[in-house]
């Protein structure tokens, strides 16, 4: 019998285990897990990692051609994968290839020839240049901006050089990149060493960012058109001279105090002085101009026609 109402289930019978919150070790197998798939896969095409890899500011590896894939705009996404996906993966780190470094591990083939003569396939390895250390889950390793070399971090942090000790490049201890960092004090070094050369205008490879100096030279242009601008809206000062009273414009005793070249300064007061010159003498022409149409009434004109000397009432009209 049943659907009579007559059994209800119980919270045992239909829980089988409580909920409970993972275990230390569980977490760490979680992060192992997570650390192989990173050190062996790309997160963008999901395929083995293989040279040349990349790293973006974070430390997480990429195949070159997949970055390359997401830069270059394409008609036709991939299958399996779409621009929003990238996006997200990528967390906005990567604009262009400035914002990668290629990581240049050392690589050791792991492997032996078969018995029948054929060479058996190679499983590719990275190893610091310096220890010959495995570089893979569970251990720290970093690599060097710009150059790129990787290495152990202890023996990085040991030998406190200034110089790579591979190609003898120059490099500073906060261009020292965690790769697939783990613990959330060396994720926010990262971030801080991010936001820092975003500010300075520089990207992950320590390169300036496309279009940053063309911006700041355009506002440095505009600063400096604002001053010239308000210099030549300044009223005019008389100055008294042993020729006679002069006008000189305010804006040329101010080009002049401001411009550094003497010479400069000169004739910028000089240009200055004959743009204010003729304007007064435009004014006074036009003054004149007016005065031309109106006559005085004594003056006579016998020459010229109605138009020109008026229109006069003889003295022996009747009215």
């Amino acid at each position: 019998m049943g659907n009579d109402g007559g059994s209800i289930p119980k919270r045992r019978e239909l829980v089988k285990e409580a909920a409970r919150l993972p275990t230390s070790a569980e977490i760490k197998e979680s992060q192992q897990e997570q650390q192989e798939y990173h050190w062996t896969t790309c997160p963008l095409s999901h395929e083995p990692l293989k040279q040349p890899v990349v790293s973006d500011s974070a430390g997480i590896l990429y195949n070159k051609d997949a970055i390359l894939e997401f830069l270059l705009p394409q008609d036709n996404e991939v299958p399996g994968r779409s621009k929003a996906d990238d996006e997200e993966v990528l967390g906005g780190r990567v604009r262009s290839l400035k914002d990668v470094v290629e990581v240049k591990f050392e690589v050791e083939q792991d492997g032996a020839d078969r018995d029948d003569g054929k060479a058996s396939p190679r499983k590719l390895k990275w190893i610091c240049p310096i220890t010959n250390k495995l570089l893979s889950p569970g251990v720290r390793a970093v690599y060097l901006v710009p150059c790129g070399h990787a290495f152990l971090e202890s023996t990085v942090r040991e030998i406190h050089g200034e110089a790579c000790l591979q190609c003898n490049e120059a490099y500073t201890t906060g261009n020292i990149i965690m790769i697939l960092p783990t613990l959330s004090a060396d994720k926010e070094n990262l971030n801080a060493r991010a936001q820092k050369l975003k500010d300075q205008g520089l990207t992950h490879s320590l390169k300036k960012v496309t279009g940053s100096g063309k911006k700041r030279k355009k506002n440095e242009d505009t600063g400096k058109a604002q001053p010239a601008q308000e210099s030549l809206s300044m009223p005019v000062t008389k100055t008294n001279s042993s020729a006679g009273a002069s006008q000189i414009p305010c804006s040329a005793v101010i080009a002049k105090d401001r411009i550094q070249n003497a010479a400069t300064a000169s004739l910028t007061a000089k240009v200055l002085a004959e743009e204010e010159a003729k304007a007064k003498r435009r004014k006074l022409d036009s003054n004149a101009n007016l005065k031309s149409l109106f006559s005085s009434g004594k003056a006579k004109h016998k020459d010229g026609d109605f138009m020109t000397r008026g229109f006069e009432i003889p003295a022996g009209a009747k009215h």
